[in-house]
């Protein structure tokens, strides 16, 4: 039988610190590596002024947060591998605070979404950027595939604002706030609980 992921609680500033390092390290290779910065995708598919790019990229990525925060909350009330994937997570979420829920969500997104988006997508693609990206979300146990094929789908979602719009904002954006709301809900909910009968 595997063991339930323990809480990163105790080191969520440690974690914060290594998703930190590795925006930087992200955004280094892709500056010496790349012709342009890792948060513009040129040619974007829709041509806009940077400051429309930016905001139609910041819109999108809201929209798609409210669609999977909304869409994890429907899934576990009604399916058993959505709930047996939120068992299997939730101890992550155990202890955490407010302040290192925003820290790691915050830091989490940088993180990822410079290395995957802005250094990787450019020379791979977005499908094989965001098969690898799903790849990287497995969690121990049976839902480990559930869990990689949702990463994988919302990962193909922060791939196409980035190369729609060319701005990384709404992929920032959509990333930090999933994580940190369904960090919360992880940490809050417990579907294996009784619910009060009316």
């Amino acid at each position: 039988m595997n063991r339930p992921i323990g809480s990163v609680a105790p080191f969520a500033g440690r974690i914060a610190v290594g998703y930190a390092l590795m925006a930087s390290l992200a955004a280094a290779l892709a500056l010496a590596l790349r012709d342009g910065v890792p948060w513009r995708f040129e040619p974007p598919w829709l041509p806009l002024p940077p400051l429309q790019a930016a905001l139609g990229s910041a819109a999108m990525g809201l929209v798609l947060a409210a669609l999977v925060v909304l869409g994890t909350r429907w899934t576990v009330a009604r399916f058993g591998w959505a709930r047996a994937l939120h068992v299997v997570l939730r101890p992550v979420a155990q202890g955490l605070t407010l302040w290192q829920v925003v820290l790691i969500a915050g830091c989490s997104s940088l993180g990822e979404e410079l290395l995957f988006r802005g250094l990787l997508q450019p020379w791979l693609g977005v499908l094989p950027t965001a098969v690898l990206f799903g790849l990287v979300h497995q969690s121990p146990g049976p839902s480990r595939w559930v869990w990689a094929c949702w990463a994988t789908v919302v990962g193909l979602c922060f791939g196409l604002i980035f190369v729609i719009t060319g701005s990384l904002l709404g992929a920032l954006l959509a990333h930090a706030v999933i994580n940190a709301i369904n960090l919360m809900y992880l940490r809050d909910f417990d579907p294996l609980k009784p619910r009060p009968s009316a």
